[in-house]
Order: structure tokens, then sequence, then C-alpha cells
């Protein structure tokens, strides 16, 4: 069995007040570079020609997956941009911004809230 010291007397250090987490946010939240990446694959998505995967490839030096996280993490979800694509027989798929900044509502239907559960579950009850 191995006893533990207690250290007796002394007092814990003052708890420093927590941040709140706008404010922390706001404080980290990046400011984007002009010369960024980033940047230079929007412009190309912003092209009305638009722009291929392989031709971000190449300009950016990111390999396929990384395009496409890129897509779908900063383009749409935290940027909110419409990114549309279409495919032509014996081409690559081409990717282009549209012009409205509205988030893409999702295919899958939005799950219920409790209350309305709870309200669905007391109607099908009182039809049976």
């Amino acid at each position: 069995m191995v006893k533990r010291e207690v250290n007796k007397g002394k007092k814990a250090a003052p708890a420093r007040p927590a941040k709140k987490k706008k404010e922390a946010r706001k404080a980290a939240a990046p400011k984007p570079r002009r010369n960024s990446k980033q940047v230079e694959v929007i412009d190309m998505l912003s092209r009305p020609q638009g722009i291929t995967i392989p031709a971000i490839m190449k300009a950016t030096s990111w390999q396929q997956h990384s395009v496409r996280g890129f897509f779908a993490g900063v383009v749409r979800k935290k940027l909110g941009l419409t990114l549309t694509s279409e495919k032509k027989e014996g081409a690559d798929r081409i990717y282009r911004i549209v012009a409205s900044k509205a988030k893409t509502s999702r295919s899958r239907p939005a799950k219920d809230a409790p209350a309305e559960k709870a309200n669905k579950s007391a109607e099908q009850s009182a039809a049976r």
C-alpha cells in the first residue's frame, strides 16, 4: 500500500475568470491573407468558366482529397458559399461558386425537436 502525502495548510491558486466563448473565438479568428492558397482557389472557383480539381491540384500542390475537403469544409460550411459542379461527356467535372452566398439545404429532413416528438406521440395515441 502506498501512502500519499497531503499538502496541509497550502491554499490552491485562485481561479482565473474564464473567457466567454464568443470573445475567445473573436480573438482567435485569423484574418485571411491576400496571397493565400485559400483566396487563390476561391478566385478560381469564382470565374464564370469554373475550374477542375486537377487544375486546383496543380496550382496549389494539394492532393485530390485535400481539394475535396476544402470544398466541403471551407467553401460550403465555413464560408457558406454555394458550390456547383457539372460533368460534361469525356471531360473532368467543372466546379464553380454561384453568386448567391446562401447555404444550401441538406437533402435529409431536419430532426424533430423533443417537444414536437411529444406532440406527435400524443396525437398518435389519441388517434388509436
